[in-house]
Order: structure tokens, then sequence, then C-alpha cells
């Protein structure tokens, strides 16, 4: 996880992330750094737009609370199972997705 912190802090401050930037980081941290590790996560965030990631990141969950505090308002069910369209079963299963996506990268930016 802190290879990742130390990725963010060098976007956050406007510098270059470089293995040396990261040995540098890692090291004032504390940590003793692995070089491979940090090539490793150089090379994955090499396309990535961080920016466009962490909004990404934040934005499903925000517009997913208001929708779960609106479920929990309805009333309970009267005894009767209501069948749902295929096409609420689908968006369903694309917003779990999400939900399973986005929690994947809150594991990775913090």
């Amino acid at each position: 996880m802190e290879y990742v912190y130390s990725a963010l802090l060098l976007h956050k401050a406007g510098k270059k992330m470089t293995a040396k930037a990261m040995d540098g980081i890692l090291t004032a941290a504390g940590v003793d750094p692995d070089k491979n590790r940090i090539k490793a996560l150089l090379a994955a965030l090499k396309d990535v737009d961080i920016d466009e990631a962490l909004k990404g990141a934040a934005m499903p969950m925000a517009v997913a609370a208001p929708a779960a505090g609106a479920a929990a308002a309805e009333p309970a069910g009267k005894g009767k199972k209501e069948k749902k369209g295929k096409k609420e079963k689908k968006e369903e299963k694309e917003e779990e997705k999400e939900e399973e996506f986005t929690a994947g990268l809150g594991s990775l930016f913090g």
C-alpha cells in the first residue's frame, strides 16, 4: 500500500513518477523499498489517468449512498415477491459489478 501512497504523493505534488523518486519517498518513510515492486507499479500506472481514476472511484460511492437510503426508506414487502424485469436485473448486475470494481480501486488509492 505504501508504494501506491508514494505514487499518489508524487502525483499530488505534480512531480514525475520515477523509480528514484518513489524510492526516496519510501526510504524517507522508513520503508525498505523493493525495486521490483516499484517498477511493477510504475508499469501498471503508465497509461492511467490518476485524476480520472480517483474521480471514478469516488463518484459511484456518492451516487450509491442516496440509492441505499431510498431502499431503506421503502416499506417492508407485504409477503409478495415483486417480479423484476430483465432490464432491472441487468442494471442491478451492472451496479454490483461497478461496486466491486470501485471497492478494488478504493483499496488501491486508500
